[in-house]
Protein backbone atom coordinates (compact mmCIF):
# COMPACT_ATOMS: atom_id res chain seq x y z
CA UNK A 1 0.00 0.00 0.00
CA UNK A 2 1.79 3.14 -1.13
CA UNK A 3 -0.91 6.13 0.20
CA UNK A 4 -0.03 5.15 3.91
CA UNK A 5 3.15 5.58 6.12
CA UNK A 6 5.31 8.56 6.48
CA UNK A 7 4.52 11.85 7.08
CA UNK A 8 3.16 14.69 4.47
CA UNK A 9 1.22 17.83 4.91
CA UNK A 10 -2.34 17.93 3.83
CA UNK A 11 -2.59 18.52 0.29
CA UNK A 12 -4.68 21.22 -0.65
CA UNK A 13 -7.73 21.05 -3.20
CA UNK A 14 -8.78 23.24 -5.07
CA UNK A 15 -11.56 25.63 -3.22
CA UNK A 16 -14.77 26.23 -5.69
CA UNK A 17 -17.10 29.03 -4.28
CA UNK A 18 -20.13 27.76 -3.89
CA UNK A 19 -20.17 24.06 -4.08
CA UNK A 20 -23.15 22.02 -3.80
CA UNK A 21 -20.58 18.94 -2.90
CA UNK A 22 -18.55 20.46 -0.52
CA UNK A 23 -21.54 21.93 1.32
CA UNK A 24 -22.98 18.38 1.58
CA UNK A 25 -19.97 17.35 3.82
CA UNK A 26 -19.36 20.53 5.77
CA UNK A 27 -20.65 20.13 9.51
CA UNK A 28 -22.15 16.88 8.86
CA UNK A 29 -21.90 14.58 11.64
CA UNK A 30 -21.10 10.66 10.05
CA UNK A 31 -20.67 9.52 6.91
CA UNK A 32 -22.62 10.70 3.27
CA UNK A 33 -24.04 7.96 1.01
CA UNK A 34 -23.66 8.02 -2.55
CA UNK A 35 -25.10 5.52 -4.78
CA UNK A 36 -24.36 4.68 -8.38
CA UNK A 37 -27.37 4.68 -11.42
CA UNK A 38 -26.05 3.49 -14.64
CA UNK A 39 -28.02 6.05 -16.90
CA UNK A 40 -30.84 4.36 -18.79
CA UNK A 41 -30.64 0.75 -16.98
CA UNK A 42 -33.32 -1.11 -16.50
CA UNK A 43 -35.00 1.19 -19.60
CA UNK A 44 -34.66 4.79 -20.67
CA UNK A 45 -37.74 6.35 -19.36
CA UNK A 46 -36.51 4.59 -15.67
CA UNK A 47 -33.95 7.27 -14.54
CA UNK A 48 -35.94 10.15 -13.49
CA UNK A 49 -37.72 8.23 -11.03
CA UNK A 50 -34.74 5.92 -10.01
CA UNK A 51 -33.00 9.16 -8.81
CA UNK A 52 -36.00 10.32 -6.88
CA UNK A 53 -36.18 7.21 -5.57
CA UNK A 54 -32.55 7.22 -4.12
CA UNK A 55 -32.69 10.98 -2.80
CA UNK A 56 -36.13 9.52 -1.08
CA UNK A 57 -34.16 7.04 0.31
CA UNK A 58 -31.62 9.51 1.72
CA UNK A 59 -28.54 9.51 -0.84
CA UNK A 60 -26.70 12.82 0.27
CA UNK A 61 -24.52 12.47 -3.23
CA UNK A 62 -25.40 10.74 -6.44
CA UNK A 63 -23.38 9.40 -9.58
CA UNK A 64 -25.47 9.34 -12.78
CA UNK A 65 -23.08 6.92 -15.16
CA UNK A 66 -23.58 8.04 -18.62
CA UNK A 67 -23.46 4.57 -20.80
CA UNK A 68 -19.89 4.00 -22.97
CA UNK A 69 -19.36 0.69 -25.04
CA UNK A 70 -15.86 -0.03 -23.50
CA UNK A 71 -16.23 0.77 -19.79
CA UNK A 72 -13.03 -0.93 -18.58
CA UNK A 73 -13.19 0.50 -14.51
CA UNK A 74 -16.68 -1.18 -14.18
CA UNK A 75 -16.94 -5.45 -13.88
CA UNK A 76 -19.46 -7.09 -15.22
CA UNK A 77 -23.03 -5.74 -13.59
CA UNK A 78 -22.28 -2.33 -14.64
CA UNK A 79 -21.05 -3.24 -18.12
CA UNK A 80 -24.20 -5.38 -18.85
CA UNK A 81 -26.11 -2.53 -17.73
CA UNK A 82 -24.52 0.38 -19.95
CA UNK A 83 -24.86 -1.85 -22.30
CA UNK A 84 -28.18 -2.58 -22.15
CA UNK A 85 -28.58 1.15 -22.10
CA UNK A 86 -26.78 1.71 -25.23
CA UNK A 87 -28.84 -1.25 -27.09
CA UNK A 88 -31.78 1.25 -26.54
CA UNK A 89 -30.38 4.33 -27.19
CA UNK A 90 -29.42 6.00 -24.64
CA UNK A 91 -26.96 9.22 -25.08
CA UNK A 92 -24.69 11.84 -23.33
CA UNK A 93 -27.71 14.53 -24.27
CA UNK A 94 -30.74 11.89 -23.27
CA UNK A 95 -29.18 11.92 -19.86
CA UNK A 96 -28.53 15.08 -19.43
CA UNK A 97 -32.19 15.47 -20.44
CA UNK A 98 -33.69 13.38 -18.17
CA UNK A 99 -31.55 14.53 -15.26
CA UNK A 100 -32.42 18.15 -16.01
CA UNK A 101 -36.05 17.15 -15.27
CA UNK A 102 -35.75 16.15 -11.58
CA UNK A 103 -32.39 17.92 -10.95
CA UNK A 104 -34.28 20.27 -8.91
CA UNK A 105 -35.27 18.07 -6.56
CA UNK A 106 -32.32 15.84 -6.05
CA UNK A 107 -29.00 16.30 -3.84
CA UNK A 108 -25.42 17.23 -5.90
CA UNK A 109 -25.17 14.78 -9.02
CA UNK A 110 -21.58 13.73 -9.96
CA UNK A 111 -22.19 12.56 -13.73
CA UNK A 112 -19.46 9.76 -13.91
CA UNK A 113 -18.50 9.59 -17.59
CA UNK A 114 -15.72 7.92 -19.70
CA UNK A 115 -13.91 10.02 -21.90
CA UNK A 116 -14.84 9.74 -25.31
CA UNK A 117 -18.55 10.61 -24.63
CA UNK A 118 -17.24 13.68 -23.42
CA UNK A 119 -14.70 14.76 -26.47
CA UNK A 120 -17.95 13.75 -28.68
CA UNK A 121 -19.84 15.81 -27.73
CA UNK A 122 -17.27 18.83 -26.92
CA UNK A 123 -15.77 19.87 -23.41
CA UNK A 124 -17.20 22.82 -23.36
CA UNK A 125 -20.79 22.20 -24.60
CA UNK A 126 -20.52 19.32 -22.17
CA UNK A 127 -19.84 21.27 -19.35
CA UNK A 128 -22.27 23.94 -20.20
CA UNK A 129 -24.87 21.03 -20.58
CA UNK A 130 -23.97 19.19 -17.62
CA UNK A 131 -24.25 22.25 -15.55
CA UNK A 132 -27.75 23.46 -17.22
CA UNK A 133 -29.27 20.08 -16.58
CA UNK A 134 -28.30 20.44 -12.81
CA UNK A 135 -25.21 18.25 -12.29
CA UNK A 136 -22.39 19.94 -9.44
CA UNK A 137 -19.90 17.31 -10.36
CA UNK A 138 -17.91 15.24 -12.64
CA UNK A 139 -15.80 11.96 -12.29
CA UNK A 140 -13.82 11.28 -15.93
CA UNK A 141 -12.65 7.42 -14.73
CA UNK A 142 -9.98 7.07 -17.86
CA UNK A 143 -8.96 10.71 -17.34
CA UNK A 144 -5.60 9.85 -15.32
CA UNK A 145 -3.97 12.61 -14.05
CA UNK A 146 -1.21 13.80 -15.99
CA UNK A 147 -2.11 12.41 -19.20
CA UNK A 148 -3.74 15.69 -20.92
CA UNK A 149 -2.73 18.80 -19.03
CA UNK A 150 -4.62 20.99 -20.94
CA UNK A 151 -7.85 19.00 -21.18
CA UNK A 152 -7.66 18.84 -17.16
CA UNK A 153 -7.29 22.38 -16.88
CA UNK A 154 -10.38 22.83 -19.34
CA UNK A 155 -12.69 20.13 -17.19
CA UNK A 156 -10.98 21.87 -13.75
CA UNK A 157 -11.99 25.45 -14.84
CA UNK A 158 -15.67 24.47 -15.99
CA UNK A 159 -18.69 24.94 -13.84
CA UNK A 160 -18.73 20.87 -12.19
CA UNK A 161 -16.38 19.87 -8.98
CA UNK A 162 -13.69 17.69 -10.86
CA UNK A 163 -13.87 14.69 -8.53
CA UNK A 164 -9.87 12.55 -8.59
CA UNK A 165 -9.65 9.12 -7.99
CA UNK A 166 -6.70 7.51 -5.80
CA UNK A 167 -6.20 3.92 -5.17
CA UNK A 168 -4.25 1.39 -3.04
CA UNK A 169 -1.20 2.06 -5.13
CA UNK A 170 -1.10 5.67 -5.53
CA UNK A 171 2.04 7.09 -3.96
CA UNK A 172 1.87 9.67 -1.48
CA UNK A 173 3.76 12.41 -3.87
CA UNK A 174 1.46 11.77 -6.54
CA UNK A 175 -1.70 12.76 -4.58
CA UNK A 176 -0.53 16.35 -4.84
CA UNK A 177 -0.43 16.05 -8.61
CA UNK A 178 -4.21 14.26 -8.45
CA UNK A 179 -5.70 17.55 -5.25
CA UNK A 180 -4.35 19.94 -8.13
CA UNK A 181 -7.32 20.06 -10.08
CA UNK A 182 -9.36 18.64 -7.82
CA UNK A 183 -12.46 19.96 -5.73
CA UNK A 184 -15.91 18.34 -3.84
CA UNK A 185 -14.38 14.83 -2.84
CA UNK A 186 -11.91 12.04 -3.13
CA UNK A 187 -13.00 8.68 -4.55
CA UNK A 188 -11.05 5.83 -3.04
CA UNK A 189 -10.72 3.24 -4.63
CA UNK A 190 -11.08 0.35 -1.47
CA UNK A 191 -9.18 -2.42 -3.95
CA UNK A 192 -7.59 -3.10 -7.55
CA UNK A 193 -9.47 -4.45 -10.65
CA UNK A 194 -12.74 -3.51 -11.40
CA UNK A 195 -16.50 -2.07 -9.79
CA UNK A 196 -18.07 -4.90 -8.12
CA UNK A 197 -19.71 -6.51 -5.19
CA UNK A 198 -17.93 -8.49 -3.33
CA UNK A 199 -18.46 -10.72 0.14
CA UNK A 200 -15.53 -8.79 2.66
CA UNK A 201 -13.70 -5.75 2.68
CA UNK A 202 -10.32 -5.64 2.61
CA UNK A 203 -8.31 -6.13 6.13
CA UNK A 204 -6.38 -3.31 5.96
CA UNK A 205 -9.04 -0.86 4.60
CA UNK A 206 -9.55 1.33 7.78
CA UNK A 207 -5.80 1.59 8.33
CA UNK A 208 -5.58 3.00 4.51
CA UNK A 209 -8.24 5.46 4.64
CA UNK A 210 -7.52 6.85 8.64
CA UNK A 211 -4.17 7.34 6.76
CA UNK A 212 -5.47 8.88 3.71
CA UNK A 213 -7.73 11.20 6.04
CA UNK A 214 -4.49 12.96 7.40
CA UNK A 215 -3.03 13.94 4.20
CA UNK A 216 -5.66 15.40 2.43
CA UNK A 217 -8.00 17.68 3.11
CA UNK A 218 -10.67 17.16 0.71
CA UNK A 219 -13.51 14.86 2.00
CA UNK A 220 -12.13 11.27 1.15
CA UNK A 221 -15.05 8.83 0.24
CA UNK A 222 -14.37 5.13 -0.10
CA UNK A 223 -15.92 2.77 -3.27
CA UNK A 224 -15.37 -0.16 -5.15
CA UNK A 225 -16.32 -3.76 -3.66
CA UNK A 226 -18.99 -2.58 -0.93
CA UNK A 227 -22.03 -4.75 -1.25
CA UNK A 228 -24.50 -5.11 1.51
CA UNK A 229 -25.57 -2.56 4.52
CA UNK A 230 -23.21 -4.33 7.29
CA UNK A 231 -20.02 -3.14 4.93
CA UNK A 232 -21.46 0.21 4.52
CA UNK A 233 -21.87 0.94 8.06
CA UNK A 234 -18.50 -0.04 8.69
CA UNK A 235 -16.86 2.18 5.82
CA UNK A 236 -19.11 4.57 7.34
CA UNK A 237 -17.10 4.61 10.12
CA UNK A 238 -13.68 5.39 8.55
CA UNK A 239 -14.70 7.71 5.74
CA UNK A 240 -16.39 10.60 4.81
CA UNK A 241 -18.53 8.79 2.15
CA UNK A 242 -19.54 5.35 1.17
CA UNK A 243 -20.43 4.84 -2.59
CA UNK A 244 -22.50 2.02 -3.84
CA UNK A 245 -23.02 0.60 -7.59
CA UNK A 246 -22.61 -2.48 -8.48
CA UNK A 247 -24.74 -3.84 -5.55
CA UNK A 248 -27.88 -1.71 -6.23
CA UNK A 249 -27.04 -2.30 -10.40
CA UNK A 250 -27.60 -5.58 -9.69
CA UNK A 251 -30.45 -5.09 -7.30
CA UNK A 252 -32.04 -2.99 -10.16
CA UNK A 253 -32.27 -6.17 -12.26
CA UNK A 254 -34.22 -7.80 -10.21
CA UNK A 255 -37.03 -5.24 -9.97
CA UNK A 256 -37.42 -2.01 -8.67
CA UNK A 257 -38.98 -3.25 -5.18
CA UNK A 258 -35.53 -4.92 -4.00
CA UNK A 259 -33.36 -1.60 -5.75
CA UNK A 260 -35.59 0.76 -3.30
CA UNK A 261 -35.22 -2.19 -0.11
CA UNK A 262 -31.52 -2.27 -1.03
CA UNK A 263 -31.19 1.49 -1.04
CA UNK A 264 -32.76 2.42 1.79
CA UNK A 265 -30.92 -0.25 3.63
CA UNK A 266 -27.87 1.02 2.93
CA UNK A 267 -28.98 4.91 3.23
CA UNK A 268 -29.96 3.83 6.98
CA UNK A 269 -26.53 1.93 7.77
CA UNK A 270 -23.96 4.43 6.43
CA UNK A 271 -26.42 7.41 8.58
CA UNK A 272 -26.30 4.75 11.70
CA UNK A 273 -22.88 3.70 11.48
CA UNK A 274 -21.26 6.56 10.31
Amino acid sequence: MSVPGGTMPAAAPVTRVGSRIEATFEGREGAAFIPFLSSGFPGPADTPRLLERLAADGADIIELGIPFSDPLADGPTIQAASWRALEQGVTVESTLDQLAEVSGDLPPVVVFSYLNPILRMGVERFLARAEAAGAAGLLVTDLPVGSHPELERRLAAGPLDLIPLAAPTTPRARLETILGHASGFLYYISRLGVTGARKALDASLEDQVRALRKMVRLPVAVGFGISTPEQAAAVAGMADGVVVGSALIAALGQGEAAFAELSAALAAAVHRGA
